[in-house]
């Protein structure tokens, strides 16, 4: 989306071009693929400016090979281990809990991806205390997973299998893995819509 007209339709660079971009282009980009993060700023911009991508999947899955590396470098038994956390628990907690949209802005894609999880039902209701049970079961993180299209009876389930395996660190795997999947679905939708775009006006 152009900082100049919000209501642009959002594009993506040609891939190619990354490395010469400036960081304001390159954060936007990134923002288009993940939730904005300052974290993952920090994380993806020495990549972005060092690597040359084929494709914006290539890209995403280095950036989810460098995100499961954190997360298994964190020693669990270290005092310190929470504080070594906090980095990627924000660039995870960045995504919108599913199903309140009310308390929060949700990016054009969030809301797109989630539309059917939204409706105010008993079980939008449900959805919001399984929100609130895995943030007290996983302090500092956000469930995330790839909706794609999925009812609210099998995103619940899962978020209950999560909750009840209680491992953290699995928790992050998932989730990073998760993310990188929306991203991935993100990018492929935005290349569609701008070739679309681009044969319409020829």
């Amino acid at each position: 989306m152009s900082p100049l007209n919000p209501s642009a339709t959002p594009f993506l660079p040609a891939v190619t071009s990354l490395p010469t971009l400036s960081d304001t282009a390159l954060t936007s980009a990134l923002d288009l693929l993940f939730e904005p993060a300052p974290e993952l700023h920090e994380l993806a911009l020495p990549t972005l400016r060092a690597v040359s991508f084929d494709s914006y999947n290539d890209l995403i899955n280095t950036l989810r090979e460098q995100l499961l590396a954190i997360a298994s470098s964190i020693n669990q038994d270290e005092k310190d281990a929470e504080v070594a956390r906090k980095p990627l628990h924000s660039v995870l907690g960045s995504h919108p809990r599913l199903g309140e949209p009310k308390k929060e802005t949700l990016s054009k894609q969030s809301a797109n991806e989630q539309g059917h999880l939204l409706a105010n039902t008993e079980e939008a209701e449900m959805l919001k205390q399984l929100n609130k049970e895995y943030e007290e079961k996983f302090p500092g993180l956000r469930y995330v997973v790839f909706v794609n299209g999925r009812p609210r009876t099998v995103i619940m389930e899962d978020m209950r299998r999560r909750i009840a395996r209680g491992n953290i660190r699995e928790e992050e795997r998932e989730a990073i893995s998760a993310m990188c999947d929306i991203a991935i679905d993100r990018a492929n939708k935005l290349l569609k819509s701008s070739q679309e775009a681009a044969e319409s006006s020829t």
